[in-house]
């Protein structure tokens, strides 16, 4: 880590001039009491961001952006124009701005003010909402100084860093901490990889950079955990190496051309590591693979586990998504995984994401109860009353005329399997990345796993609508 400096004013002399406030103007029809009325985003249910997150939305407020102090006292009947301040800075000396999605996100009018005040129209490039990165292009005579991204992989937890904004609709403020963690996921994306940051960050600051000491943008402050709405030094920010390849792509195209694998994952916990006979947050685990996708193409398999991805090591399951996604169109990558305690590598074309297409995760199914009819043999393995899937089965539970497996009719309520994510009226399709047709084969299953010295066996199970999972459910 680099020492601090007696003081960061010639650094801040540096870097002033390229940071530059973002006006908006947006007109807003009645919101209150109506059900066609936009809402406001909220933190996740359940996340720790619940109750107290604050992240730059509140437009209907005087210097919004990200949020404004005022009140609104508007009249919610009646249209009216709202104004709302953010911050951005400039990568281009001909004119590029990058700031947040949110900030500019249905603003009828946008425009630039430069340290001199100078007020610019801007014209919108494109937007990114999955990142919540925007960029601009201004055209003035004026001459613009522009700062350059840099390398957010090296910047350690403990480095300093410096943010520049426009909080509260203030101006140009710049504020000094330190990098207080990386890899934050606060749950807004399928990218969340923020950084954590003690240098004040406050509404208004959404969109400016956080500087390195070096000058360089490591950086985009985005979101701040607080429960009044000020900085408690708990902001998040936008990687740089997650926002370098998105503002190029907005810029060249005016929208981002993500690359796509065609996998759904899940994490490797401990229960699945325990069953797979690996260390626990090692790789991401292929739980479904669409058909004819680069994945499909390349012979990856329901059950392999991605270790590493163009040379890159795959540590979580969240950071495949975004390797594949900066990964270029067309490339061909070589993809390391784990196949029944067997190490492959497989050679992948990169596809292209649709902006609408799946996401690379595995949807985790609702907590819900269904009564299941049994017929036929019934009986109970690890806490679960298992029957074969027979036609009147199929029809009775939604399930396809194709579909194969053993159905879980009951699950023990003091049983291990009670506690994970397994439900009445699945089917289990695959007992320890075996294909099970009969009760037996489960049986059999597990009884080899057992006499491996495992304490946990992987079942892969459906649901009515098809959609694949896997579960490392204890054998004790």
């Amino acid at each position: 880590m680099r020492d601090a400096p007696s003081s960061f004013a010639p650094l801040a002399r540096q870097l002033l001039p390229a940071v530059v406030n973002i006006s908006t103007t947006q007109t807003l029809q009645a919101r209150a009491n109506r059900p066609d009325a936009p809402e406001l985003p909220q933190a996740p249910p359940g996340s720790p961001f619940e109750e107290f997150f604050r992240d730059f939305f509140n437009r209907n407020r005087p210097n919004g952006g990200p949020g404004g102090p005022g009140g609104g006292g508007e009249q919610p009947q009646r249209p009216r124009r709202a104004q709302s301040l953010g911050s951005g800075f400039v990568v281009d000396a001909s004119g590029i701005v990058v700031t947040n999605n949110h900030v500019i996100d249905g603003a009828d009018e946008i425009n630039v003010i430069l340290q001199d005040n100078t007020s610019i129209r801007a014209e919108l490039l494109g937007t990114d909402p999955r990142t919540d990165i925007a960029v601009l292009r201004i055209k003035t005579d004026k001459p613009l100084h522009a700062v350059q991204f840099g390398d957010s992989d090296t910047a350690q937890v403990g480095d300093w860093v410096l943010a520049i904004g426009n909080p509260f609709g203030l101006g140009g403020t710049v504020t000094a901490g330190i990098v207080s963690a990386r890899g934050r996921d606060i749950r807004q994306g399928l990218y969340d990889d923020f950084i954590q940051t003690d240098a004040a960050i406050n509404r208004g600051n959404s969109g400016g950079p956080l500087f390195n000491l070096d000058g360089k943008v490591v950086g985009i402050n985005t979101a701040i955990y607080s429960p009044t709405g000020g900085s408690i030094g708990i902001g998040f920010a936008v990687p740089s190496d997650t926002a370098t390849s998105v503002v190029d792509q907005l810029r060249q195209f005016g929208e981002t051309r993500r690359g796509w694998l065609g996998v759904k994952i899940q994490s490797v916990n401990e229960e699945t590591a325990e069953a797979l006979g690996i260390k626990e947050n090692t790789g991401a685990l292929v739980a479904s693979i669409s058909p004819s996708s680069p994945a499909a193409t390349a012979g990856l398999q329901t059950g392999d586990v991605v270790m590493k991805f163009d040379g890159k090591d795959v540590t979580t399951m969240r950071g495949l998504p975004r390797l594949v996604a900066q990964a270029p169109i067309g490339k061909t990558v070589d993809i390391e995984l784990l196949r029944k305690n067997e190490r492959l590598t497989k050679q992948v074309v990169i596809g292209r994401l649709a902006e609408d297409g799946d996401k690379p995760e595995a949807a985790e199914p609702k907590d819900e109860k269904r009564e299941v009819a049994p017929t036929g043999d019934v009986r109970q393995v690890i806490g679960l009353k298992l029957t074969p899937l027979t036609d009147d089965l199929r029809k009775k539970h939604g399930f396809d005329r194709k579909a194969k497996g053993i159905l879980i009719v009951e699950i023990d309520p003091q049983s291990a399997a009670a506690k994970k994510n397994v439900r009445a009226g699945d089917l289990i399709v695959e007992a320890a990345q075996e294909p099970v047709a009969t009760v037996a084969d489960v049986q059999k299953a597990v009884d080899k796993v057992r006499k491996a010295g495992r304490k946990a066996i992987l079942l892969r199970v459906e649901d009515a609508k098809g959609d694949l999972r896997f579960i490392a459910v204890p054998l004790s």
